[in-house]
């Protein structure tokens, strides 16, 4: 009996479909992301600045004198451009098209800085990462959401619609939002000003003798969380809102300007009243309560 397999023709077919096959799947296979990885020796407390259009970008510290940038793409009209100039380092990511759709424009970062570092991140959609990193940093977003956790220095934070986690962050902080929500956990501050215009409010900490607090949003909730042995003088009111509180005060021994008569609001001194804490809403709802 003939044995079809040992035959030439038998062999040519069967190796053109098994070439035939292989292209078909190298061409339904996802191409491979491009990666650029660039290693960058610093003197202490270089600046990072970041410029990116849409992806993830994560920053985290170590104990090095160096800057590790780590960064990837899949998109052919993206490209990534890192420079050193003196003791700073600047990433920015080259959208080459117009019209692209997110992922076109994606490129995420992980960047590795010593940890005090002076930071300056802008980027349109995607997410912010910091962890533990000291420094002066300013962050500019149009949608992409910024969580920072335990980090420390003058902190600028400036969203249209994206929103904000700050979780045990440290020294002067600025917030300011369209439509973001703003979540401010077990701060270490003495300098809070947050405001967004529809988003929500959310504080749960201590607040530090001395300190000076200011929210404020246009019709979001704010949500205010304090400990028995704080001390602060409370000021909270909305237009056309209410204010809902559990919290005990002392009239105030005097004030400057009166609340408007179409306000509704809270005003007193809570124990000594060595903080100031100001809460204001137009048409939002205002929740003072204790932590349990």
């Amino acid at each position: 009996m003939t044995n079809h397999t040992d035959q030439p023709g038998w062999r040519a077919r069967k190796t053109s479909a098994t070439l035939a096959a292989i292209v078909f799947l190298g061409a339904a296979l996802p191409t491979f992301a491009h990666r650029v990885e660039k290693r960058y020796a610093v003197e202490e407390r270089p600046v990072v600045t970041v410029k990116n259009s849409h992806g993830r970008i994560t920053v985290k510290s170590w104990p090095r004198t160096e800057v590790l940038v780590v960064g990837d793409h899949s998109s052919s009209q993206v490209e990534i451009d890192t420079e050193k100039t003196g003791n700073r380092i600047e990433v920015v990511t080259h959208v080459l098209g117009q019209n692209l759709s997110p992922n076109e424009r994606r490129a995420d970062y992980e960047i590795t800085v010593p940890e005090e570092t002076e930071l300056q991140i802008r980027t349109d959609s995607g997410a912010i990462l910091v962890e533990r990193v000291a420094g002066d940093m300013s962050f500019e977003t149009v949608a992409a959401d910024v969580e920072l956790r335990e980090v420390a220095g003058y902190l600028i934070v400036r969203t249209t619609g994206g929103s904000l986690i700050c979780f045990r962050c440290a020294g002067r902080i600025e917030v300011n939002s369209i439509s973001g929500n703003v979540r401010l956990l077990e701060p270490v501050s003495s300098n809070l000003r947050a405001k967004t215009l529809s988003g929500s409010i959310f504080y749960e900490g201590d607040f530090r003798p001395g300190g000076i607090y200011f929210l404020s949003t246009g019709d979001g909730r704010i949500e205010v969380r304090y400990a028995v042995n704080d001390s602060f003088n409370l000021s909270a009111s909305s237009v056309r809102g209410k204010v809902e509180s559990d919290v005990r005060l002392k009239p105030p021994a005097h004030s400057s300007q009166p609340p408007s008569r179409l306000a509704r609001g809270l005003f007193g001194t809570y124990n000594d009243g060595t903080a100031k804490v100001e809460l204001s809403s137009f048409s939002g709802t205002i929740l003072v309560r204790k932590r349990e």
